[in-house]
């Protein structure tokens, strides 16, 4: 079990609610985003292929869903490091039991959670 993040199953299989350790003190607070050993317990399984930023301008901006079809299919790990989103996660996997399903949370910089995305699964802010 890793120090850094708590990792909780959601009802779609594979998706994973991250919740990272915050060290606090009276300077502010420190927290872990990544760490590819402490999140192989979620199922992150490959070297980081990408890093992007996304800053929305206004309120109520809705993004779309993301997706990629192998094989340019990718992993990703959605996090909100200033203000918050409403992440939804949609399963597209033909023989997934949750197929067609959806999962959403709240990521926000307050609440330290992301959610970790596999391959085959759509998802949007």
């Amino acid at each position: 079990m890793s120090p850094h993040f708590g990792i909780h199953p959601t009802p779609l299989p594979h998706v994973k609610l991250i919740e990272r350790t915050r060290l606090v003190d009276s300077r502010g607070y420190l927290e872990r985003l990544f760490c590819m050993n402490d999140l192989a317990e979620a199922g992150w399984k490959k070297p980081i292929a990408q890093i992007n930023h996304t800053y929305t301008a206004r309120r109520g901006i809705l993004r779309g869903l993301h997706f990629q079809y192998p094989p340019h299919a990718e992993m990703k790990l959605v996090m909100c490091v200033k203000g918050e989103v409403f992440d939804v996660a949609v399963d597209l996997r033909a023989g997934s039991p949750a197929f067609l399903r959806f999962h959403a949370e709240l990521l926000s910089e307050h609440n330290a959670k992301a959610l970790l995305i596999p391959e085959g699964v759509a998802h949007g802010f």
